[in-house]
């Protein structure tokens, strides 16, 4: 499988993008999808996941209320909006996946199996 994330660009503070997660050869079912990102010189940090078959989901503390995980079942596709962008938002945003069932933290990145190659996110003050 591929995951091809899209959406990244340059946006001004308070703006709104809706980046997408694409599987390719490939399907979300059975599987969650998490959403990282990573600043420069940071570690990688979660943000966001749903689970496909039941649609649970679950958000990091430092950005709940400013984003929205959602999917669409036909495209085989994750969206994450992300509303009030702060310059601190600014980083490369990747989607991943792993199987339904781990009990491993949910926002833990090596706990994933299969990544995107990520989208920049910039956004200026």
């Amino acid at each position: 499988v591929q995951l091809q994330a899209s959406g990244g660009g340059l946006v001004q503070a308070g703006g709104s993008l809706r980046l997408s997660c694409a599987a390719s050869g490939g399907t979300f079912s059975g599987y969650t999808v998490g959403w990282f990102r990573q600043a420069p010189g940071k570690e990688r940090e979660f943000v966001a996941a749903l689970t496909w078959n039941d649609g649970m989901t679950y958000y990091a503390t430092i950005v709940k209320g400013r984003l929205s995980i959602s999917r669409d079942n036909a495209k085989n596709t994750v969206y994450l909006r992300v509303n009030g962008l702060k310059p601190e938002d600014t980083a490369v945003y990747y989607c991943a996946r792993r199987l339904i069932g781990s009990t491993l933290p949910v926002g833990g990145p090596r706990t994933y199996d299969d990544w995107g190659q990520g989208t920049q996110v910039t956004v200026s003050s």
